[in-house]
């Protein structure tokens, strides 16, 4: 059943409509929905406005398809059997009838026509739809495919995770199989929850350590039993389609997912060590981190300088900082805004992070010799205008790149440099002729991730000289404003901080730069000349953020710190 997605009326002035919400009770929803990024109807089920039954009915109303109470039916096996449990999990689908070649399913998710589509193919039938609650389809679940059955068990107090530990001599390996991949399932779901950037599964003498990386730091969690490791990285493994033979040499895989109706990438990396195998997983989660520039976090002068940047016909834009300060963020971020029909951009990566409708992307495949390089060249004769490569790691690459960037191509790229001169010095030392550094670059972007102050429960905070001293401030600096520090609340997990914010440092190239670069001075004479043309250094931009209130000086220092202390 397709609707006119044009014609539908917001779901908030429906649930106005039907009584369930009232005005503000919506205008507090669409708040908290646009800060979790998630739904209006998971929104106001968790603000305690709505149940997920008048949800659902809203929806329905909306999308102009039937409501079912799913509980009234008992459905037959020859029902249930149209759908495959694995097909049921990812889609979050339970089928309620057949007539001719039309099957029904009941869903608490919007099934666009993309989805609809999909389950054609998969199911090679017609397909239509009716809405239900999310807590009746959990329920079908369980009852008719034994999904989710072992979730209370899982469930602890709280929203921690509890482990069930087996006895070895009462549970059969059914029963092991389906614990650990419901705890597989589990983990990522709880780390997606807590806003986890990674999952570490490491295997320790005595223990299996799981830890999330959250907000840049890593946060050890409840360990299920010992006995688990060896079944548990065996199930990721499958899942990220390794060997699982291979237990010696180091692997690389994907896990897609859906969790809460997103579609969720792994990055899983598997390193043998000492006690088992280590694995790593990478959430990449387009959601939260496909955004625009002006999400971004930087400062209104830089923006604007970043924006004229954007505009320039041709050149080469790098991007400079450590692994996971966020470059792939900000390189993705300026693409999207650069993407339109009349314009051809390429991209060549390794891996590629996030598929990017209307952008053509490239994978490095090092098992067949198809490097940046390769790529690179090949991507030339593909007439783009905008080019994207992962990373500038050798001679060959920034010579292609900086190639391109004179006949004519706007070049978008990476290196690991402390701040955004060195990059021009390295280039040097990767042996690329300093003349053709000095025309083809543009502008050199360095950049760091600091964790920003929990807003529920941020402190009013004065720091001591010393503190102050070490970012240049002195206490006439800080007169008349107001710092603040973390106290810890339940919004933030008693951390004190909630989420990570850019701090940036924008070198753009004019004439003096270019002939410093030509004559191959030090990357601190660059420095000195780039900050006279209005750059902001790391640190400095830094502590605009904590005079603003959005972070503390003690985070500042993680990243940056005076060149005269």
């Amino acid at each position: 059943m397709l609707t006119d997605t044009s014609k539908k009326m917001p779901l908030g002035k429906i649930l106005v409509g039907l009584k369930f919400a009232s005005v503000e009770q919506v205008k507090e929803g669409l708040r908290k929905s646009k800060e979790a990024m998630q739904l209006l109807g998971q929104a106001m089920v968790e603000l305690g406005f709505l149940d997920d039954e008048k949800v659902a009915r809203a929806l329905a109303k909306q999308q102009n398809v039937k409501f079912v109470n799913l509980r009234k039916y008992e459905l037959p096996p020859e029902v249930t059997g149209l759908v495959s449990k694995e097909i049921v999990e990812e889609h979050q689908i339970i089928p309620v009838m057949k007539k001719g070649r039309q099957v029904t399913v009941a869903t608490h998710n919007v099934l666009e026509y993309y989805a609809l589509d999909n389950l054609r193919f998969i199911l090679g039938a017609d397909v239509d739809w009716v809405m239900t609650p999310e807590s009746h389809v959990k329920e079908a679940m369980k009852k008719y495919y034994g999904i989710g059955g072992m979730a209370d068990v899982l469930k602890g107090e709280g929203d921690e995770i509890a482990y069930k530990d087996f006895d070895a001599q009462e549970v059969t390996t059914d029963d092991e199989e389906g614990y650990v991949a419901q705890l597989v399932q589990l983990l990522i779901t709880d780390a997606i929850k807590r806003r986890a950037s990674d999952i570490h599964v490491e295997p320790m003498e005595e223990k299996l350590r799981i830890r999330y990386r959250i907000d840049g730091d890593c946060v050890e969690m409840e360990s299920p039993p010992k006995r688990l490791q060896g079944p548990l990285i065996q199930r990721l493994k499958i899942l990220a389609k390794m060997d699982i033979a291979e237990k010696r040499k180091p692997q690389d895989g994907r896990i897609k997912t859906k969790v809460e109706g997103r579609d969720i990438d792994l990055r899983v990396s598997v390193l043998p060590c000492s006690w088992g195998e280590s694995v790593v997983m990478r959430i990449l989660d387009k959601a939260k981190n496909l955004v625009g520039l002006e999400i971004l976090g930087m400062h209104p002068i830089d923006f604007d300088r970043f924006q004229k940047i954007l505009k320039k016909p041709n050149g080469i834009f790098l991007v400079t900082g450590p692994t996971g300060s966020g470059k792939t963020t900000t390189l993705y971020a300026a693409l999207n805004a650069l993407n339109r029909p009349d314009v051809k951009i390429i991209t060549a990566e390794d891996p590629v992070e996030y598929n990017l409708s209307g952008i053509n992307q490239a994978q490095v495949n090092h098992t067949i010799q198809l490097s940046f390089a390769r790529i690179l060249r090949a991507m030339l004769r593909q007439a783009p205008n905008i080019i994207l490569v992962g990373e500038i790691r050798d001679h060959e690459t920034a010579e292609i790149a900086i190639q391109a960037a004179l006949t004519g191509h706007l070049v978008f790229s990476t290196l690991h440099t402390n701040d955004a001169s060195s990059s021009l010095t390295r280039l040097v030392d990767m042996g690329v002729k300093p003349f053709l550094v000095a025309s083809a670059v543009q502008a050199i972007l360095a950049q760091r991730l600091v964790r920003t102050l929990c807003k529920h429960c941020k402190t009013p905070f004065t720091p001591d000289f010393a503190e102050l001293k070490m970012v240049g401030l002195k206490p006439e600096n800080i007169a008349g404003k107001t710092l603040y520090g973390p106290a810890g609340c339940k919004e933030c997990n008693n951390v004190g901080f909630r989420g990570r914010q850019g701090v940036y440092e924008l070198l753009e190239m004019n004439a003096p730069i270019r002939e410093l670069t030509f004559q191959q001075a030090s990357a601190l004479k660059i420095r000195v000349e780039a900050r006279q043309n209005g750059m902001t250094t790391l640190l400095e931009d830094g502590v605009r953020k904590v005079l603003e209130g959005k972070t503390t000086i003690p985070e500042v220092l993680t990243i940056a710190h005076r060149e005269d202390v």
